[in-house]
């Protein structure tokens, strides 16, 4: 079965583009487009999606609100931020929102279709270092950096769970986090799984932000305590 996706930019030229490259896929349709997050909302009520890619600059709804409603609803589909800048404020509020990460507009197109088959199976897209980098520059900025370390949803998490999570927030991938905790990788995926079920957590990316807006991590990558 193909990966139902919907193309959101308001930019007909680069629709167009992500059109031709996803078209030329044997286990890919573009089902939907839109021109705005409002037009988006409007056409996702009535089109079944697997993943949306999304702009984050545009007229009527940008898409950090409309990726905030679309994750907002039941069975949503994943959503992947697409950045015209590397370090892009507007990418940190869209995996706040919901997103399971995000691309550069000008990212090859083998990497475009890798992240979104990515995104189809629940993993996360963006490697952790690249979201953490992104975290580092902006997380300072906003209002949620300036919780407690503490935080109550953290205590549902086992001492082992807490310092996963605190590996996973820091950039290492399963295979790296077995190692330094000497677990198999099988373990570290799950307790990764009980993480984000504990947590309310969408996948990887929201364990990163989540670990920064808490303090369990700073920026910088730093564990706290």
């Amino acid at each position: 079965m193909s990966i139902r996706v919907m193309l959101v930019d308001d930019q007909v030229l680069l629709r167009t583009g992500f059109r031709m490259v996803l078209a030329a896929q044997p286990d890919m349709e573009v089902v939907a487009e839109a021109g705005d997050g409002v037009e988006a909302l409007e056409v996702l009520r009535a089109t079944a999606v697997d993943v949306v890619l999304m702009d984050v600059r545009m007229p009527k709804l940008d898409g950090v609100e409309t990726t905030r409603r679309i994750c907002s609803r039941p069975d949503a589909p994943k959503v992947l931020i697409l950045t015209t800048f590397d370090l892009d404020e507007y990418a940190f509020s869209g995996l706040k929102a919901g997103a399971s990460g995000f691309m550069l507009k000008d990212v090859p197109p083998a990497e475009l279709l890798a992240a979104i088959r990515s995104v189809h199976s629940g993993d996360a897209v963006v490697a952790p270092s690249t979201t953490r980098r992104l975290l580092d520059r902006f997380s300072p900025m906003l209002p949620s950096s300036g919780r407690e370390p503490e935080h109550k949803e953290l205590g549902r998490l086992t001492d082992r769970e807490r310092e996963v999570m605190m590996l996973v927030a820091q950039g290492l991938a399963n295979g790296e986090i077995a190692a330094r905790l000497v677990l198999s990788e099988a373990t570290v995926k799950t307790h990764v799984g009980r993480i984000l079920s504990k947590l309310g957590l969408r996948d990887r990316v929201q364990v990163v932000v989540l670990a920064y807006e808490t303090g369990l991590v700073r920026a910088g990558g730093g564990a706290t305590g």
